[in-house]
């Protein structure tokens, strides 16, 4: 048994980015006979609101399927532009390391982003000479420079502290292969990297609801093509350009509807945007156990990025969304990873991102192809099961903490 502390200031019940596969990756590790303390901080991704459940304390005790759960608090910014999170990330890190963690861990796992925590818990489990790993979910340096919201030295700064981190670290875990050769441009030494696909975190719950019952309860048309992005609406989404796909589709009286569900730091400035626009439509997120019978409803599922967009991040709706067997479309750039993945799948359509034109385009190109639709469907199907499956994906991990921190495992997979 391995006594392995992890750190990530995203968690459940966040239902979006990072937050699921970090409390996946507690809870699998539990079920594996390990004992775990989960140092977060406070429920508020993507609304960037503190989850009402969790106000007033400084420190939350929770379990969650064995796992301890410690909530710090920590300052949540309005607006998460670049000074804000840098604020928010040395609010949670103070916090991590004013508290005692639990005694003797064999393992210490920090998840970035976020970039400055981690750096701090590598130097102080150093300190501790307690073995720490990273887990990459977003790099960190590239989102910064390919946003653009940060000066050149600002940019450089947060590279050499990605690299020095995860080169401090016994190991590090990314999540896709590019990130390998994008980390190896900044320095970080290869053998340093392992690669776990992240895994279909959202199953689906008995029969659901139906697709006309679906259809039906959000008000979308037997015969218009529903187009339907999820998750977050911050900046590197870029979804400026699907409202401005609905604003073209409403001109020429298109029969088409643009479904945007989430949440995020942009989703006020996209409605007021989309405001008296009758082809764009935003919903709220919906539990778990209806997500997958809303991507069932849909024609396309959508993946949008910002222009410029390649190195930093995965999105992670994609593992439902394959999942689905609903056709993807990603408005994305031709080497970003989000490309790549779609290449390696063959199951969605590529287009180049800002332009709401060929948006348009390529969306009515897949209604008017059932068989392109089938075809891209079931190629999702099989990678989703190939790549993306959850206790694989939790046994491989079992086996880098087991690495890291030179504890034997009597056998992977759930005890």
């Amino acid at each position: 048994m391995m006594r392995i502390t992890i750190i990530g200031i995203n968690y459940a019940p966040e239902t979006t980015g990072i937050a699921p596969y970090t409390a996946d990756l507690a809870r699998g590790l539990v079920a594996r006979g390990h004992s775990v303390e989960m140092l977060t901080g406070l429920p508020h991704y993507p609304s960037w609101t503190v989850d009402r459940r969790y106000a007033g304390k400084r420190e939350y005790m929770e379990l969650d399927s064995g796992a301890r759960i410690r909530r710090l608090r920590h300052y949540v910014p309005r607006r998460p532009r670049v000074l804000g999170r840098i604020r928010m990330e040395l609010s949670f890190a103070r916090a991590v390391l004013l508290r005692r963690w639990q005694q003797n861990p064999d393992l210490v796992v920090t998840v970035s982003p976020s970039l400055i925590t981690a750096v701090l818990v590598v130097l102080r489990a150093r300190l501790a000479r307690v073995p720490v790993g990273v887990v990459v979910q977003d790099i960190y340096s590239a989102g910064v420079h390919e946003i653009g919201g940060a000066p050149v030295a600002v940019s450089w700064l947060l590279a050499r502290m990605e690299t020095r981190s995860i080169n401090l670290a016994a190991g590090a875990v990314v999540i896709h292969a590019r990130f390998v050769d994008t980390l190896a441009t900044i320095g970080v030494r290869r053998d340093r990297l392992t690669v776990i696909p992240n895994w279909t975190h959202v199953e689906r719950h008995g029969v659901g609801r139906g697709r006309t019952d679906v259809r039906e309860g959000f008000g979308w048309g037997e015969n218009e093509i529903v187009v339907l992005h999820t998750g977050n609406m911050g900046m590197k989404q870029g979804l400026e350009n699907v409202v401005e796909a609905a604003r073209i589709a409403d001109e020429k009286s298109l029969a088409i509807r643009f479904v945007l569900m989430g949440d995020g730091n942009q989703r006020d400035e996209l409605e007021r945007l989309g405001r008296r626009l009758d082809r764009l439509q935003f919903i709220l997120p919906v539990p778990d156990d209806e997500y997958m019978s809303v991507l069932d409803a849909a024609d396309v599922l959508l993946v949008n990025e910002h222009p410029g967009l390649t190195q930093m991040a995965l999105p992670s709706k994609l593992t439902s969304y394959f999942s689905a067997g609903r056709p993807v479309l990603a408005a994305t750039e031709a080497d970003s990873v989000t490309a790549a993945v779609l290449r390696e799948s063959a199951a969605g359509e590529l287009i180049g991102p800002g332009d709401p034109e060929a948006l348009l385009r390529a969306v009515f190109a897949l209604a008017g192809n059932p068989a392109r639709r089938a075809e891209l469907a079931e190629a999702g199907q099989i990678y989703a099961s190939k790549m993306f499956d959850r206790e694989a994906a939790l046994d491989r991990y079992e086996s880098w903490c087991a690495r890291l921190s030179d504890v034997p495992v009597r056998s992977a997979g759930r005890r």
